[in-house]
């Protein structure tokens, strides 16, 4: 029996690591195509955007956990169903709970990894992509100046730059600046660089003339070989990172620090979301077992198990959903979280009683007596 159970467990196994890196691409493609977006306006390096792309993967994979398992165990169950090995099975003595045990305990082992996952790499993961996000949207050179456009960093500051290289060096430099007495200075500048001067953030023009217009009217022209233009004021900011609830770890969810204004507000949403964290995992047994029960929740049939396979497909579809419907609802009632538990646990329980109400059959076409069971089982 345990050759058996050894077997049936490399049948799942397999379709369920394809499955799962087919979804991941997927998904991961999508998600490169927003983080592309921020690395192209930004202007990034592709080792940013390699970083970001990877950094959401952990979520992406949770995510993805439980529909590429009940993929993959449609896939293997109706292969092993159709070809009468697990009627073989049947027919050897093996009770359903020991046929489908494999199935289980891979669900189970999947569900433990999904748990470690919700619990630390994810809130680490996206922690450091938060961090990363932050400091590319605060980065002086991307949002001082943007090639071949107008930008104005704060109010009365208009920067223009036609070009830049890859050593960071801006070609044909403008940059007009309104003071607060009604003056105004206009510089132009062939080519400049961002440095630091006395442990102050500079922008450094070369060969380029100054034009101040001051407030008496008076119009002052000069030209320089080099003129440090003071970043200080620009680049002073009191913003801080800002984690939001799929950032934080499960001791920040249940347990806010309520001092905090923000924390405060969302209590429910920090306790939805904590909740959330314990509850999926359960649907990767949910929909193991609606995937048993899809193949071997009734008798066999040459002719296949279309109708089954669709109607499980449907309920596990419409469990998932009303999960995510119930999740966004705690954030108003915090004792729906209790129903985020229970859609899981009541699918799993629906799912097996529909396989263990069936009638075992130990029919065996002798005609199509399949041998490969045996075979791999003894090697």
């Amino acid at each position: 029996m345990r050759l058996i159970d050894r077997y049936l467990m490399r049948q799942l196994l397999a379709p369920t690591l394809l499955a799962t890196l087919a979804l991941t691409a997927v998904a991961l493609l999508s998600q490169s195509l927003s983080a592309l977006d921020i690395i192209v306006s930004q202007r990034q390096s592709a080792l940013v955007f390699l970083k970001i792309t990877l950094l959401a993967m952990p979520q992406l994979i949770n995510m993805i956990l439980p529909i590429a398992l009940f993929v993959a165990a449609l896939t293997a169950l109706n292969r092993l169903h159709t070809e009468q090995e697990i009627v073989v099975c049947f027919a050897g003595g093996m009770s359903r709970w020991r046929v489908i045990s494999p199935a289980m305990r891979l669900a189970a082992m999947i569900t433990l990894v999904a748990l470690a996952i919700n619990l630390w790499v994810q809130p680490a993961a996206s922690r450091l992509m938060r961090e990363i996000l932050f400091e590319v949207r605060t980065d002086l050179a991307s949002t001082l100046i943007r090639p071949g456009e107008f930008t104005s960093p704060t109010p009365g500051l208009t920067v223009y730059a036609q070009s830049v290289d890859q050593k960071g060096i801006f070609h044909n430099l403008f940059i007009h600046q309104e003071k607060s007495d009604g003056g105004a200075t206009t510089y132009t500048a062939a080519e400049g660089e961002l440095t630091e001067r006395a442990g102050r953030e500079v922008l450094l023009m070369r060969r380029g003339s100054n034009q101040e217009f001051s407030a008496t009217g008076v119009l002052n022209y000069l030209t320089f070989d080099e003129l440090p233009f003071d970043l200080t004021e620009i680049t002073r900011t009191s913003q801080l990172v800002h984690y939001k609830t799929s950032d934080r770890y499960l001791h920040e969810l249940f347990f806010p620090d309520m001092q905090q204004d923000w924390e405060r507000r969302n209590r429910l949403e920090l306790l939805a979301e904590g909740n959330a964290r314990l509850a999926t995992p359960l649907y990767n047994i949910a929909f193991m077992a609606l995937a048993a029960a899809g193949i071997i929740g009734g008798g066999f049939s040459r002719m296949g198990y279309g109708r089954r396979i669709a109607a499980v497909s449907a309920a596990a579809a419409i469990s998932r959903i009303l999960g995510f419907i119930v999740q966004a609802a705690c954030e108003e009632s915090v004792w729906l979280n209790l129903m985020q538990y229970a859609i899981p646990i009541a699918t799993t329980a629906f799912a097996l009683r529909s396989i263990f109400r069936q009638r075992v059959s130990r029919f065996i076409d002798i005609r199509k007596r399949p041998r490969r069971i045996v075979r791999e089982a003894a090697a």
